[in-house]
């Protein structure tokens, strides 16, 4: 698993390990309606995705992670989540570099998330930060448990320059 800075301004990076999932499930469960599973976090770290905590480096407290699953030559955004309480303070931005970072150390060529169409503000971010859309994922997402909707997803991706020698 690639090495990412070890603290950002407060912020320590960690790789993510099974006795974090309590921690990583109860932000998951507050912050999705339709949240990633225990087992989803569980077989996530026994497939060998890599899976990044981020703490309060004073407090200890979790204030987001990520996981993401490295292809060939490109590094699939599986989750991203980031605590309510520090919510648009530039976390997400600074989190984003930070993937993009490990796709440059790993020599991916772009990097690929889905999100939900009506998820505005994380599309707003991401377009910001370069991503575009390159596709749809249909009926993707649960919408409504009750009637079986669902919810197509944006396909949308990120080309990074890499270094010639």
């Amino acid at each position: 698993m690639p090495v990412v800075e070890k603290s950002m301004a407060n912020f320590v990076f960690r790789a993510m390990q099974m006795d974090d999932i309590e921690r990583v499930l109860a932000l998951e469960l507050e912050s999705h309606l339709h949240p990633w599973t225990g087992g989803n976090f569980t077989d996530s770290l026994a497939a060998g995705h890599w899976a990044y905590c981020i703490e309060s480096e004073d407090s200890g407290d979790l204030i987001a992670y990520f996981i993401l699953f490295p292809g060939v030559d490109e590094l699939h955004l599986l989750n991203i989540t980031v605590n309510p309480l520090v919510r648009r303070r530039g976390v997400g931005v600074r989190l984003m570099a930070s993937v993009e970072n490990i796709a440059q150390q790993s020599h991916c060529q772009r990097i690929i998330l889905e999100v939900r169409p009506s998820n505005v503000g994380a599309i707003k971010l991401y377009e910001k930060l370069g991503f575009v859309l390159i596709g749809k994922r249909k009926q993707y997402y649960p919408l409504d448990p009750e009637s079986g909707e669902r919810e197509d997803a944006h396909v949308l991706a990120k080309s990074l320059k890499m270094d010639t020698l």
